[in-house]
């Protein structure tokens, strides 16, 4: 058999494992919000302004002097990351600082990395 040939060539239905998948099964709507999920964090640049907003809040300027962006280029993809409520903002006088929306986002992040790792 060679290595990229891997398919199940059982004639057996195994309903029970069917079924216990079908019963958690997400709707198609919930796989389009997954995938848009995904392909929102899967942009390096937006992968590389959520590593740093990981390491705390910071604000538009110190992220484009970080990644060697303009601030224009930084404040569209942290929009998107906003649209997507990966990110939130906070207002100080004139200057907004930004951080991760929550810990499920920082976890998600964290997990994604150490997986890369292993």
């Amino acid at each position: 058999m060679a290595k990229n040939d891997i398919s199940c060539d059982c004639d057996v239905l195994h309903q029970e494992a069917v079924d216990r998948a079908r019963a958690v099964m997400p709707t198609e709507e919930r796989f389009f919000e997954l995938a848009d999920f995904f392909k929102v964090i899967g942009d390096s640049t937006r992968s590389k302004i959520l590593w740093a907003l990981d390491n705390g809040e910071m604000c538009v300027c110190d992220i484009a002097v970080l990644l060697g962006m303009s601030k224009s280029a930084v404040s569209h993809q942290l929009r998107v990351l906003r649209d997507s409520d990966l990110v939130r903002y906070r207002r100080e006088g004139k200057v907004v600082f930004y951080s991760l929306a929550d810990d499920h986002v920082k976890e998600i992040f964290e997990m994604a990395v150490a997986h890369l790792d292993e």
